[in-house]
């Protein structure tokens, strides 16, 4: 793992967090599944950190809204303010 992408990978998260406070994202990240992989179905919130930092060191989140909510994501469960999310997700 090179330094560098480690601290790209930082510094996106945070500018990430500026969008934290979102409401709409807030709201998206609570309510929209994941779409593919180990965790197909699970709402972001819901991912767990490794995870989303498996991302973060690869350097590829996915691309587009769904790639910039997992990072927001990730920068929430880094603050340790996803308690705040849970609780906006939909109750079906």
């Amino acid at each position: 793992m090179n330094n560098l992408h480690e601290w790209q990978s930082l510094i996106r998260i945070q500018i990430k967090k500026a969008d934290m406070m979102n409401k709409e994202n807030l709201l998206e990240i609570a309510n929209t599944a994941m779409p593919f992989g180990k965790y197909k179905g699970r709402m972001l919130i819901d991912l767990p950190e490794e995870y989303l930092l498996w991302f973060a060191r690869k350097g590829e989140f996915p691309q587009g809204k769904l790639g910039a909510l997992m990072e927001i994501t990730l920068a929430i469960k880094i603050e340790g303010l996803d308690s705040l999310v849970k609780p906006l997700k939909n109750r079906d």
